[in-house]
Parts: C-alpha cells; structure tokens; sequence
C-alpha cells in the first residue's frame, strides 16, 4: 500500500470511527452528513468521495463494530471457557452494548435495513450458527447441558430468541431499565423459568 492509499485509509476509518462516536449520543437517521464532517474534521466532499452516502457510510461503521464485536468473541471462545462463563461475557457485553447504544441504534441496523438484516443473517449462519453447535456440543460433555435436548431443539431455542430480537429491543426501550431487563433475560434464555443455577 503506498503512502497516498495509507492516508486514505487512514482517513476513512477516522471517519467511521467518529460515526460510531456520535451513533453513542446521536439517533441514526438525524445524524447529516454536515454534522459527521464537523465531528470528524474533514469535508463533506471527502466523505461522500469515499463512501457515496451517508447510509452506505453508517453501515461500513456498523459493519467494523459488529465484526470487532464478533472477533473479540470468537478470541474469548478460543480460551475455552464453560458455557456459564459465555453467559457471563454475553451479558456484559450486552449491557456494555445497551449503555453505549441505544435500542434505536440496533433496530435501525439490525432490524430497519433490509441490507444490514441480510448481513446478519450471513454472519449468523455461516459464522455465529457453528460456534452454538459447538457450544452445545462441548456444554452436553461438560454437563452443563442437559444431554437429553437435542442439538437441532436447542439451535431452535437460540433461533426463537434471535427471531424476537425487535421485541426484546423494544421492550428493553420501554422497561424504564435496558439493562437490567437484558440481564434478566439472558438469566431467562441460560436458567430458565427456575430462574437459578442448579
């Protein structure tokens, strides 16, 4: 990569970075491009050069989030940690995730944009799906889940909590607590209605 090419790479992920920034404060479909240009210190002409508009801009910083996101998690999975211990990560990177962004932030990518929809779907199938099979595989030999539910009805259990993933992004909205309502549904998905470790 040559000095010129380095400097414009550089430049675009300044940019998105800055996106990712305000996405914190900001709600998706009010930020202007005048506004990211501003936050970033660069032209709106140099924006649109590089990324043509600013929904194509917003969702090549989503994109980098999600697979910063999906790397660190795959990382932590190489450690080998015990599925409580998954639950544990899941959750905090969830309420990280819910303090940082709003339910407005993820539905609007995850839920709004068929495009973004789509890409999620590519990374659940093709990258999330074979890390639950194993997760199921290796909690049945550990014990920690239970050997008499099968692979495929636990696959559909994850699928059913994926599937209401708009639900739960606006019931967390409406609980006056996302975090804590995150938290006790993740308690719910792992424990079920017993509601504790046995």
């Amino acid at each position: 990569m040559n000095g010129f090419a380095k400097r414009a790479e550089l430049i675009r992920e300044k940019i998105k970075k800055t996106v990712l920034e305000m996405l914190k404060t900001w709600e998706p479909r009010k930020i202007r491009i005048a506004d990211i240009a501003a936050e970033a210190r660069v032209s709106q002409v140099t924006i649109y050069n590089y990324f043509g508009s600013k929904e194509s801009l917003l969702r090549e910083a989503f994109k980098d989030y999600m697979e910063k996101s999906f790397a660190d998690f795959e990382a932590f999975i190489a450690t080998g940690p015990t599925m409580k211990e998954i639950v544990q990560y899941s959750l905090f990177y969830d309420k990280e995730a819910i303090h940082a962004y709003s339910p407005d932030f993820f539905r609007e990518f995850l839920v709004d944009d068929r495009e973004m929809y789509e890409y999620m779907e590519r990374i659940y199938r093709d990258r999330a799906m074979p890390l639950v099979v194993r997760f199921i595989e290796e909690g049945k030999k550990r014990g920690e889940i239970s050997s008499k539910l099968s692979t495929p009805t636990l696959v559909m259990y994850f699928n059913m909590f994926k599937d209401q993933s708009k639900t739960i992004l606006d019931m967390a909205q409406q609980s006056g607590d996302p975090e804590a309502f995150v938290e006790e549904i993740i308690r719910l998905f792992y424990y079920g209605v017993c509601g504790e470790d046995r």
